[in-house]
């Protein structure tokens, strides 16, 4: 019998990939789940695993071809020679593991994420597992992510130890059958292999393309690994890093802080950033460095909106079985106002403008573990019920640390409610590459003159930080005067004004 090898779903509008490496041969032995091969698209680099254990019979589409999805890679043939995870002899039925060691390997992490630090184990060497059981958690510079166990065994061998940073097809433990000889391996790293010489006709691979083009090297600074000679996108990271000089003896933290008394110093904790607040860091900073940011302020009266929303929260919960709050006008006021800007919903490319006929919102949310902002996709052709069950939904996830990659991309525009911390008034920063964040703050009853009378009403301040490089002063101004009728007056959402 002989099964068949197809390329797997590539992500979202990627249509082709490159076969890049083989990791076998014809007529070798492969056992289930065991990588194949490896396809570079132009945004991410993906490992083929087999779908049996078997022979590898014949390769269809050899090193250097392009491939769509669903293509045909390879046939692989079950027979006497197959290699597969369990003994060759039905067992009988008992609860022992099997004696066949299985590879823990790093979990697909998400499209531009190649590298995670270990964060947890919660198993041991010796340690008896059952199989989807969680062995550890990966922590990357956006989400955690729990590793089960792929078959039922004992953890015989732990290869990334705790706080150690592995790349996104490095191995994690191994699985075996008993716990005798179970050890904590060293970490140690790969002997890299000679370098073959690569020809003037052989082609790279787009993702390596792409990656020479952003890093601004040229191909005869990197050394190609691949068959052939071709370049990896490994390779061009690898002559990157060969090309920033070293930093210097670092005497720089003691600039960065003031000298500590001894007896202050005994009462510090040292506590190292998680990958996710390091990447906080480093993004904000860099929206900083990037962006030509500024920020416009205005206020908005919540009266119609409270008295809207206390009119009809029962009959809302009643029939949508969520709670009417106020994110879904904030939502629908922002999706409106930018129909009308739309400048404020699009993002700088290189030297063009990127305009986006969509909206994906991105809500901001605190969680203990950091910042994350997960995107409400299409949230312009939503109800307000529909939008109220993503918010919460999402927010549950983000807070149980439960949420994917694809949740937390392609964000148009963001929505930060500090009010909810009783915030009064901030600035926002910029969500890169998007080019527009509206700040909402807490509902405070002040004096305000109505028709020549003093009046208290619920007022909020609002804040919408912009890059100026794309959005003028008149559009910034004139997007938050839109959402401020719309949430004085929600009528105007309705008829869509």
């Amino acid at each position: 019998m002989t099964t068949e090898v197809r390329v797997p779903t590539l992500g979202e509008s990627v249509t082709e990939a490159t076969v890049a490496t083989w990791f076998k041969k014809p007529g070798d032995t492969v056992a289930v789940d065991e990588m194949l091969c490896e396809l570079e698209t132009d945004k991410v680099t993906v490992e083929v695993p087999s779908p049996i254990g078997g022979t590898l019979s014949d390769i269809v589409a050899a090193e250097g071809e392009t491939v769509g999805v669903d293509a045909l890679l390879a046939n692989i043939a079950e027979g006497a020679s197959a290699v597969v995870a369990a003994p060759a002899a039905p067992p009988p039925p008992t609860q022992e593991a099997t004696t066949a060691s299985v590879d823990v390997m790093v979990p697909t992490l998400g499209e531009s994420v190649t590298e995670a630090t270990v964060s947890t184990w919660f198993k041991k060497v010796g340690d008896t597992v059952a199989q989807d059981e969680m062995l550890c958690e990966l922590e990357t510079d956006k989400v955690s992510v729990e590793v089960p166990a792929p078959a039922a065994g004992v953890l015989s061998e732990i290869v990334a130890a705790e706080g150690s940073t592995v790349d996104a097809s490095a191995k994690l433990a191994v699985i075996g059958g008993s716990a005798a000889g179970a050890t904590v391996a060293p970490i140690a790293a790969p002997t890299p292999a000679a370098a073959p010489t690569a020809s003037k006709d052989v082609k790279d691979g787009p993702a390596a393309e792409k990656a020479m083009a952003e890093a601004g090297i040229s191909r005869d600074q990197v050394t190609g690994t691949g068959r052939d000679g071709r370049a990896t996108k490994s390779d061009v990271a690898a002559a990157v890093a060969a090309a920033v000089p070293a930093p210097a003896p670092a005497a720089a933290p003691a600039t960065l802080r003031a000298p500590v008394a001894a007896e202050d110093a005994e009462r510090e904790e040292r506590v190292k950033m998680t990958r996710l607040r390091q990447t906080i860091a480093k993004r904000l900073k860099d929206a900083q460095n990037t962006a030509a940011i500024l920020t416009t302020y205005n206020e908005v009266d919540m009266s119609e909106v409270m008295a809207l929303r206390k009119e009809y929260k029962d009959l809302f919960e009643k029939k949508h079985g969520v709670k009417l709050g106020f994110m879904s006008f904030f939502t629908k006021a922002c999706c409106h106002a930018l129909k009308e800007i739309p400048e404020v919903n699009a993002e700088i490319d290189g030297t063009d403008i990127v305009y986006k006929n969509f909206v994906h919102m991105g809500i901001a949310a605190g969680t203990p573990q950091g910042l994350v902002v997960p995107v409400i996709r299409n949230a312009d052709t939503m109800s307000f019920a529909e939008i109220e069950k993503a918010i919460g939904e999402k927010g549950k996830r983000a807070r149980d640390g439960k949420l994917s990659m694809a949740e937390m991309q392609g964000g148009t525009f963001t929505i930060s409610n500090g009010g909810v911390y009783g915030s009064l008034m901030s600035s926002p920063i910029l969500n890169p590459p998007q080019s527009g964040i509206l700040g909402m703050h807490k509902i405070q009853d002040r004096p305000m003159v109505i028709n020549g009378e003093i009046k208290v009403r619920p007022m909020m301040y609002l804040a919408l930080s912009y890059d100026h490089r794309i959005v003028d002063g008149k559009g910034a101004v004139s997007f938050l005067v839109r959402v401020k009728e719309a949430l004085e007056d929600p009528r105007r959402l309705l008829m869509d004004l």
